[in-house]
């Protein structure tokens, strides 16, 4: 099934991933949906210094809308942000340094900005982590699952108070087309029983997981939108250090930055984004299918619960 899946996905990726993909899928759309006026507005942006996150928040600015950018990297995140300001000509840009591997210092930091600023329009989850290597941070947590489902959750729970209080609020997470190979597995979070380890295959696994927490999210807050979305083969930083060979192979395929970030801006700002059914899973500004043709990845709604108490019980633990 594993090989059945994977190859149905890599071929499913050639034909809409790559780069032809998107200009065929670009042909539909609306070019009006990007006409907004985006001032008056806050924008988060997890892992903004680079790729996708980057691009968002560029296109985002220079619609005049604030730009709450998160990073990890101090030198790297002003570097951008100037950078963003000169491209923009917009200069309500901010930088908050985080590591989105550690719990207790995201939920310090979501509950010092709820203090700070009255509300929040957008967030979107797009900072990830592909580490090839099993690493344990400080907390106990296998550092890919810390970063793209534990730190996800820790966040997006977090900052729930500050998006109630927005105008049509919205939550995006930037998943990845890679999670259709995977049915969702409680039966070892953190990697322990994984031989060898495959950093690949568990970031796979962590955004087949950001999918679930997405409904699970949606059912509980329902005045908020919660959309997923996977931004094709794009060519960013990311992808270059993290999956080399892939990149080398695929390379003159790779979508650029600008049409790897285009749905994130769309689902950011765009009218009718919010009125698709919240939870759902976009590509290329479309409600797509999260699942492969019999490839028998459905989860059971008991699993998906017993998903969101492990995240609930862990949310609990860093916040006493």
């Amino acid at each position: 099934m594993s090989f059945f899946r994977n190859a149905v996905w890599f071929c499913k990726g050639l034909g809409e991933y790559t780069q032809s993909g998107y200009l065929a899928a670009a042909k539909h759309f609306k070019p009006e949906d990007l006409d907004v006026n985006c001032q008056g507005k806050s924008y988060m942006i997890t892992g903004a210094n680079s790729g996708i996150g980057k691009q968002a928040a560029l296109e985002i600015a220079k619609r005049g809308g604030t730009i709450h950018m998160v990073c990890r990297n101090p030198t790297a995140a002003e570097e951008a942000k100037t950078q963003l300001m000169t491209e923009s000509k917009n200069d309500d840009i901010h930088v908050h340094i985080l590591d989105m591997s550690e719990p207790r210092d995201i939920l310090r930091f979501a509950a010092e900005f709820t203090q700070r600023f009255s509300s929040l329009n957008v967030l979107v989850n797009n900072a990830g982590c592909m580490v090839n290597t099993r690493e344990i941070t400080e907390d106990g947590l296998e550092k890919n699952f810390a970063t793209n489902t534990v730190g996800t959750h820790m966040i997006t729970e977090a900052l729930i108070p500050a998006l109630s209080k927005a105008e049509d609020p919205r939550v995006i997470i930037v998943s990845s087309g890679g999670m259709l190979t995977k049915k969702l597995d409680l039966s070892d979070l953190q990697s322990e029983k994984m031989k060898p380890f495959d950093g690949t295959m568990v970031y796979a696994q962590n955004k087949r997981q950001q999918i679930v927490m997405a409904h699970k999210y949606a059912e509980k807050h329902p005045k908020i939108h919660f959309s997923t979305m996977h931004p094709g083969w794009a060519d960013t930083p990311a992808v270059r250090s993290s999956m080399p060979e892939f990149y080398e192979k695929m390379k003159n395929r790779l979508r650029t930055v600008e049409q790897g970030g285009d749905t994130i801006v769309w689902l950011a700002v765009a009218g009718d984004a919010s009125k698709e059914k919240s939870g759902s899973f976009f590509q290329d500004r479309k409600v797509t299918s999260e699942h492969l043709p019999l490839a028998w990845t459905q989860s059971k709604p008991e699993e998906e619960e017993q998903l969101m108490g492990i995240l609930n019980d862990y949310y609990q633990r860093f916040s006493s």
